[in-house]
């Protein structure tokens, strides 16, 4: 059977929530719980999917005396019935974000061995449970994390900055339940699934130092406020590092290479053959584009390094840089699609899907898009520049003018992007 736009455009889409529904909590938690405790049971999070993964825990546990406080993004919060859920904001954090992460800290104190902490960790996290450490306020950290995310700055990088300005990330959070044991649970979203980089690791051991956080701000020109620039010119009240948490165990419930092997399996069911390229690929959201375009080109006139029908995956976080210009709306999976629609050039027989897990593309309401073969033509048949708009960053107004953005709400759960080229036939 020959591809053409219907049938390519749902088979992305399919692809796309395949990939979503192996992330979800609702289906992943209870396999990895651990043997009920003999005394308290707190739980406490924070994340996208923290909400969902409490009400889950809930259900697994109808039977343990469940309390304990989480905090998730503004719209992701759902029913619970012995946990608290605190709504914040994300990605730049804000008053409730302080506050859901006091009532955190706060649950786990005054705990012993015999008491089991619950931590549910996923994406978002670090935004979303935001407590300033001695002598900075919020402000501060709120200045930082703006300035961070318009330089391009990894999540790794900026996790490093954001443990050592907080009280309760960089394992400081499973520190203060010592005693008890704690057990977290938790869904990656980051290249590499390294649990002292998701939501910045509270409850696991830190191996950076002040000295990786100055000369980060280094690296990117960062002028930080006087109290943080203070704060990091010290050495002293450093995060827990490796081997100081003998309390602590971690577990993933859910991970992009996870996601990636769902959306592969459901490629071969639908007739096509999947190349997994990686989970982790990282880089700016334009050049990966570039990139994918000529994997794709490749594919239709040489058959390499794989023969059409086939499907190009890959996960991972890609970055978008700011530069002084005037700025539109667009999130990084709609600029990886524009720019990998104009390296293609309108050429045929070549599809493509990218979008977060989390449902959200950056701070918009959507979670990417797709392009087609007429993604150009379409859009210039609506007054639409697609260099200049590309330029200016406003891939999300290109998407949305011309009908193609994806548009899940709030899914609860978040393994990172997706993206998904289809190549549907071969000219060789």
């Amino acid at each position: 059977m020959d591809w053409d736009d219907a049938r390519a455009r749902s088979a992305l889409r399919s692809i796309f929530d395949a990939a979503v529904a192996a992330a979800d909590p609702r289906v992943m938690l209870a396999r990895h719980l651990p043997e009920k405790p003999r005394g308290r049971c707190v739980v406490v999070g924070a994340g996208k999917s923290a909400a969902v993964m409490a009400a889950a825990l809930e259900a697994a546990w109808p039977d343990v005396a469940l309390s304990g406080v989480v905090v998730t993004r503004y719209g992701h919060a759902v029913p619970t019935q012995r946990i608290e859920v605190i709504e914040a904001s994300h990605p730049v954090p804000d008053a409730n974000s302080e506050r859901g992460a006091r009532r955190v800290l706060a649950a786990v104190q005054g705990l012993n061995k015999d008491n089991l902490v619950i931590a549910l960790i996923s994406g978002g996290g670090s935004a979303l449970m935001a407590l300033p450490a001695p002598g900075l306020t919020f402000a501060d950290k709120q200045a930082l994390n703006r300035a961070l995310l318009a330089c391009g700055a990894t999540i790794s990088e900026m996790n490093c900055l954001r443990k050592h300005l907080s009280a309760i990330k960089g394992g400081r959070l499973a520190a203060a339940a010592a005693p008890a044991r704690v057990v977290t649970l938790a869904i990656s979203d980051v290249p590499g699934d390294d649990p002292a980089v998701i939501a910045s690791g509270p409850t696991v051991p830190d191996p950076t130092s002040f000295a990786d956080a100055r000369a980060l701000l280094a690296r990117y020109d960062i002028a930080p406020s006087p109290a943080v620039a203070a704060r990091l010119a010290q050495d002293a009240d450093e995060t827990p590092k490796p081997g100081e948490l003998p309390n602590a165990e971690f577990r993933m419930i859910a991970t992009p290479a996870m996601a990636l092997a769902a959306c592969a399996d459901r490629a071969r069911a639908l007739g096509l053959t999947p190349l997994i390229l990686g989970d982790a690929l990282e880089g700016e959201s334009r050049e990966m584009g570039t990139v994918m375009a000529g994997i794709a080109r490749s594919i239709a006139t040489h058959g390499q390094p794989l023969a059409a029908p086939a499907i190009l995956l890959s996960g991972g976080e890609t970055t978008v840089t700011i530069g002084s210009g005037p700025t539109g709306k667009g999130g990084r999976n709609t600029e990886f699609l524009l720019a990998l629609a104009i390296a293609l050039s309108g050429r045929p027989n070549i599809w493509a899907v990218a979008g977060d897990t989390d449902g959200i593309d950056g701070s918009d309401d959507a979670a990417g898009a797709l392009i087609t073969p007429t993604t150009l033509a379409r859009a210039k048949a609506a007054n639409l520049d697609p260099r200049a708009i590309l330029a200016g960053h406003d891939s999300y107004s290109l998407f949305d003018t011309i009908g193609d953005l994806i548009r899940t709400g709030p899914t609860l759960t978040n393994v990172n992007d997706i993206r998904a080229v289809l190549v549907g036939a071969s000219e060789v």
